[in-house]
């Protein structure tokens, strides 16, 4: 893949293009985003049904200690309520940070579209990688087992959904062109929203989702079939639902926004340098509001709402 900043606004046509956005703000959303490239991955891969788990290089020479990133390009980051461990979607395929830091799961596919829908289920897109038995592009694709294995579901060869999301209605994803859902993971309904959404996000019951968009992002309260403006609302660029009412998002500037209502409203909390590749939130056993923040430099964490985020710890 050409190197390129990784998960930063693409200009998009957009009904809702505000002509009050300040032009220095407009043009750094002009940034280009990453996208499917006719390069390789160098590593070789089995094939899309089998396991493999192999330690990446660590960054810093060593197992414990910082979390590096084991690939340039990451496209989503989230917590596997199976184990607590952190997983990250990239580039080079799925890993997973154990103590000696991340360990390649499963076959190298290039996962653009990356979202967990419970223990050990995840649902994925993108591009197969070397030695992976799976149309290109993949469609929408299945993992039961935490990523060992990989089910082609629905529009292989058709979509490569650059924005997933999963909840218990089902998954909505936007392939570029439109933004469908599914409840089955085969048949796809069209939904018509007033942007072509960057990021996607949905409440636990799939009720409320939100999309992000250089314009703004947006909300619907009826799953997908009506949309308005969230008034008020920080120009996030990558969201994700923490659980119950909260939702988690990070503007292309790096600050961090929460909020308590479903989307409704927001706060800001801390903020990260640079520009965010991906936003991942859960909540503790106890209760507590986790965020993941993946830059450039590494993996970010918060226990405390995002007032204060530090370098993943591993070991």
């Amino acid at each position: 893949m050409t190197a390129s900043p990784a998960h930063q606004f693409t200009r998009r046509p957009s009904l809702l293009l505000s002509a009050a956005l300040p032009a220095a703000l407009a043009a750094g959303l002009a940034l280009a985003g990453c996208a499917a490239s006719e390069e390789t991955p160098a590593a070789s891969a089995p094939a899309a049904g089998a396991a493999v788990e192999q330690p990446a290089e660590h960054p810093d020479g060593a197992g414990h200690g910082t979390a590096g990133l084991p690939s340039a390009h990451v496209h989503g980051v989230a917590v596997d309520p199976a184990d607590g461990r952190v997983h990250l979607a990239t580039h080079d395929g799925l890993f997973r940070y154990d103590e000696t830091g991340p360990v390649r799961v499963g076959p190298v596919i290039d996962l653009m579209g990356f979202t967990v829908a419970g223990p050990d289920h995840f649902y994925a897109s993108g591009h197969p990688g070397p030695g992976t038995d799976l149309p290109e592009p993949v469609g929408l694709i299945e993992s039961t087992d935490g990523g060992a294995t990989w089910t082609p579901l629905s529009r292989q060869g058709q979509s490569d959904f650059h924005a997933l999301t999963a909840s218990a209605a089902g998954v909505v994803g936007f392939d570029g062109t439109a933004l469908s859902a599914t409840s089955d993971g085969v048949t796809w309904r069209q939904l018509d929203p007033p942007v072509a959404p960057y990021a996607l996000t949905a409440s636990p019951d799939g009720a409320v989702l939100l999309a992000t968009a250089e314009s703004g992002p947006v909300r619907s309260t009826d799953a997908g079939a009506s949309w308005s403006v969230i008034e008020g609302a920080p120009l996030l660029q990558v969201v994700d639902w923490a659980g119950g009412q909260s939702v988690v998002g990070v503007t292309p500037d790096g600050t961090v926004a929460v909020s308590d209502d479903a989307g409704a409203t927001w706060s800001v909390r801390g903020s990260v340098a640079g520009p965010p590749q991906a936003v991942g939130a859960s909540t503790t056993a106890e209760g507590t509001l986790r965020i993941l923040v993946v830059t450039a430099d590494g993996i970010l964490d918060s226990l405390d709402g995002g007032v204060s985020l530090a370098p993943l710890q591993v070991g």
